[in-house]
């Protein structure tokens, strides 16, 4: 939406030639006068509203970015964590609205609220669903939804963090392994299953996250396998030691220990770790049709994605949105929520 823009002009600002036009210069003269008179006036009015552009538009904007409530997605990139992607998006939008983070985020009235559902690990790229304002409580719920992911894998190398970011552990030969041997034991990890999650993750142990624990060097026991949910996997290229898999699962699921225990699996007594990673689809947002690339995390970018995904949400959810917000205040404060696809579902982080 265009932002309005006003350009006050003083008579006394503008430069116009005020000598006499003589009655016998006639129409002519009188035009030439009007039309510098004119010009000048223009050239005033553009300065007056270039010059308040800072003061007329910035307030709106903040105006608009604190009405901003519900939920949208975002294109995360491979290499910033999740938490890392939504900072920046949080500076970005505070930068348009001209409140910079440092003199703002003290205060602590009228919250800006914005948050994540489902962490993507920092190697792995698609859609990560944001929520802003009362979209924030709806994340929890989107959560339990289905997920889509493409995965890379790579058969013969074994890594401590399951995927191309860590150390090699093991590196075991694959050139017997054909097509039709994975494809033979895809149907083992479709439907309801047992997982041992990764020891790089974001469960938590006494507090902390495992993945900030071993990073440290401590010792870390793996979790106890949980019960997760594949809906569908499928194989969609072969190319040793490289496979592609395309996998729709739920929540609380982990593609680098599918990808792990695929490699181990007795049929292919090998080992293998993912390469790449990509979520196509979160709930009901894709890659493709939903999730805004970095160009497009603007204040008016982001309000025409919240009307267009309102559609999307379940009508529980979308009646929550629609419930009025009591503000008396236009001051800002950030409240940086992380919810994760864990059992930490509550883990909530605050930055003011």
């Amino acid at each position: 939406m265009a932002t309005a823009e006003v350009a006050v002009v003083s008579p006394s600002s503008l430069n116009t030639d005020t000598t006499p036009v003589p009655e016998s210069a006639g129409t002519a003269a009188a035009t030439a006068a009007t039309s510098s008179a004119t010009t000048a006036a223009a050239a005033v009015a553009a300065v007056a509203r270039t010059g308040s552009e800072a003061t007329v538009s910035k307030p709106t904007m903040a105006t608009k970015l604190l009405s901003l409530s519900g939920v949208f997605a975002v294109h995360k990139p491979k290499g910033p964590t999740s938490a890392e992607l939504l900072n920046r998006l949080k500076e970005k939008l505070l930068a348009e609205a001209g409140m910079p983070s440092p003199e703002w985020t003290k205060r602590k009235k009228q919250p800006l609220k914005i948050g994540h559902g489902g962490t993507l690990d920092s190697a792995a790229g698609g859609v990560l669903v944001v929520g802003i304002g009362r979209g924030t409580k709806m994340l929890t719920s989107l959560l339990t939804g289905s997920k889509r992911y493409i995965a890379i894998g790579e058969l013969g190398k074994a890594t401590d963090t399951l995927d191309s970011t860590g150390k090699v552990t093991e590196e075991k030969p694959y050139d017997k392994i054909t097509q039709e041997d994975i494809e033979g034991i895809l149907q083992k990890f479709t439907g309801n299953i047992m997982q041992v999650p990764p020891l790089y993750c974001a469960l938590k142990k006494d507090g902390q996250r495992l993945s900030s624990l071993m990073k440290r060097g401590k010792v870390v026991e793996a979790k106890p396998a949980r019960p997760v949910t594949v809906y569908s996997i499928s194989l969609q290229n072969f190319q040793p030691p490289l496979f592609t898999l395309d996998v729709e699962c739920g929540g609380g699921f982990y593609i680098r220990s599918l990808v792990s225990d695929i490699g181990k699996a007795g049929e292919l007594s090998s080992c293998a770790s993912v390469l790449e990673l990509t979520r196509t689809k979160q709930g009901p947002f894709t890659l493709e049709e939903h999730a805004l690339p970095e160009d497009k995390w603007t204040i008016d970018d982001i309000a025409q994605s919240l009307d267009q995904c309102a559609s999307l949400l379940p009508e529980e959810l979308a009646l929550k949105k629609s419930k009025p917000e009591e503000s008396n205040e236009q001051v800002l404060s950030c409240e940086y929520i992380t919810l994760n696809e864990t059992e930490e579902n509550d883990d909530v982080i605050k930055t003011f």
